[in-house]
């Protein structure tokens, strides 16, 4: 004989359907929050990965070819400009490496260098260009190949030493096809300094947004990348210059006898 009970079937409640769903759009809800978060992140730190990649490059560029820095052939063996783009540092320097590859026949491992900053035609941005010129050339300040090595800077500053103090330029410009672009008055001292000290401004966020109202865009706190690149060169071609000025070798005491300074 079957039994008269009621045979239960599973099944959902009204309010389980409800706390479900509930729990369900707040789990979407939550998702949709986390990858929106990742990806303004990615969008945040992108532009400033690249920056950094791009500044790092040209900072070791730079220093590698200073270390091996040499004298340009005419009356600027190294000139050093203080300059501004507007309210931008934009300091021009000048001089001969021998921090080079030869690629071409009759080429050797000396190379006239030039990095100067320049603003885009298209976007008004700062860029810092090098210019190369592996040949002797009758002007040593012109010529060669030339090409954007970073862009979207907001400043170049550049330092020199003559071993105690730091001057914001170098060499003399006088006669030069750079005279008119020099903002202050000529160098301190002749020669290779010492050292360089470096100082780059870079763009955090080039695709910073433009304030409909004034039309100007926004610029974030810059990145800054400092370093000193010490002339390798410098002293040894101080130490030929004296000689060569007492009209004596060097290690020489200049009295006939070849005795060591004591």
């Amino acid at each position: 004989m079957k039994s008269s009970a009621h045979q239960q079937t599973g099944a959902f409640t009204l309010i389980e359907l409800v706390i479900s769903t509930a729990l369900m759009s707040l789990i979407l809800v939550s998702a949709y929050l986390c990858l929106n978060a990742a990806l303004a992140g990615k969008k945040l730190v992108e532009p400033r990965a690249d920056a950094i990649q791009s500044a790092r490059v040209a900072m070791t560029m730079l220093t590698q070819e200073l270390r091996s820095a040499c004298t340009l052939p005419g009356d600027s063996p190294f000139l050093g400009m203080k300059r501004t783009i507007g309210t931008a540092e934009a300091d021009n320097l000048d001089f001969a490496t021998h921090y080079y590859t030869p690629r071409r026949v009759n080429e050797g491992d000396f190379c006239e260098v030039s990095y100067y900053v320049q603003p885009d035609p298209q976007t008004g941005h700062l860029g810092l260009w090098r210019r190369q010129n592996p040949r002797l050339a009758p002007d040593p300040l012109a010529g060669g190949e030339k090409r954007e090595i970073i862009p979207d800077i907001l400043g170049l500053q550049l330092e020199y030493s003559d071993g105690e103090d730091w001057y914001e330029t170098w060499g003399k410009v006088q006669g030069t096809a750079k005279a008119d672009n020099s903002q202050k008055e000529q160098g301190n001292v002749e020669g290779l300094p010492t050292a360089v000290r470096i100082t780059l401004l870079v763009d955090a966020n080039p695709q910073s947004k433009t304030d409909p109202q004034t039309g100007e865009r926004t610029v974030e706190p810059p990145l800054v990348f400092k370093t000193v690149a010490f002339l390798n060169l410098a002293e040894t071609l101080q130490d030929d210059n004296s000689a060569t000025s007492s009209g004596s070798p060097a290690g020489s005491s200049g009295d006939g006898n070849n005795k060591p300074p004591i």
